[in-house]
């Protein structure tokens, strides 16, 4: 209904006019049929902070506001984290870049901005086993949903077992599924098992469907040079594959140690540390 009517309804009496109201509890009411349920629920602790503080109206208004919006905005980043299947805990600050000195802070930082993902750009992260691909991913996408894009998060064996389960959807269907319809695809471990014949066109689909129309993230221990042994043998398959994921995209080329490894020595350290003290002890004493 617009606005013009329900004033007219409103002055014609028609609609019930509410009644002005000072009662915390009656303004909370209201304030929840106009689902600003947190701003509802911390109104009488607002109204005291205007009080102690002598706000004038428009910055009550605007506390009011601000307060809703943010709840809100927290409300929407944990819902789309759970929806988007993102592993957890992995963020560009606690990133290594002393470890993996080949990563440019510089270019995370630029592609933690999301144009990339506006522009549906796709970004190769590459390089071998533990070397952070999947961190930086998984840090890059939590960013993107903080500034409002949806995003699908999803290792290739899960997606090729989905892709199969709806190889036979119409397009009009299959257009919606999460894989197609997130505004960022994260596809990571790309490379560990060579694809069949079904699954290389299977995923051609999902790569000829979202050029131009939606970003995406690859991580793979796989060199361009290797894509068409990956794609099943099929050389003309994976150069159409190739031909759209590079048109426009951005490639992150991780060379260095293995964070496992260098936990697991560590550890062996640490474990061999006491033994190493002791034979010491020993040879002093002998």
């Amino acid at each position: 209904m617009k606005v013009y009517n329900t004033r007219k309804l409103l002055a014609e009496g028609i609609l019930p006019k509410p009644a002005p109201t000072q009662d915390l509890e009656a303004l909370r009411t209201r304030l929840r049929a106009l689902r600003l349920g947190f701003v509802a629920d911390a109104l009488p602790d607002l109204v005291s902070d205007a009080v102690r503080q002598n706000w004038n109206a428009p910055t009550f208004l605007d506390e009011l506001l601000r307060w809703e919006l943010e709840r809100q905005n927290e409300r929407r980043i944990v819902q789309s984290l759970k929806i988007s299947h993102l592993p957890t805990g992995q963020t560009i600050s606690n990133f290594d870049f002393a470890f993996q000195p080949s990563v440019q802070r510089h270019q995370i930082e630029t592609l933690s901005t999301g144009s990339w993902i506006a522009q549906h750009h796709s970004l190769l992260i590459q390089g071998p086993p533990g070397v952070g691909k999947t961190h930086l991913a998984v840090a890059l996408a939590t960013r993107a949903i903080e500034q409002g894009f949806s995003v699908a998060f999803y290792r290739t064996d899960e997606l090729l077992h989905q892709l199969k389960r709806d190889r036979e959807l119409p397009p009009g269907r299959l257009k919606h599924r999460k894989y197609m319809a997130a505004m960022l695809l994260v596809i990571d471990e790309l490379g560990f098992e060579p694809f069949t014949p079904e699954e290389a066109n299977l995923f051609f689909r999902v790569v000829n469907y979202r050029y131009q129309k939606g970003a995406v993230c690859i991580t793979t221990n796989k060199g361009i040079s290797q894509w068409p042994a990956m794609l099943a043998d099929d050389e003309a398959l994976a150069t159409a594959i190739l031909d759209r994921l590079l048109h426009a995209s951005h490639v992150v080329n991780i060379k260095g140690r293995s964070y496992r490894l260098k936990d697991l020595e560590e550890t062996i350290r640490e474990r061999t540390k006491p033994e190493s003290q002791e034979a010491q002890k020993t040879e002093a004493l002998t």
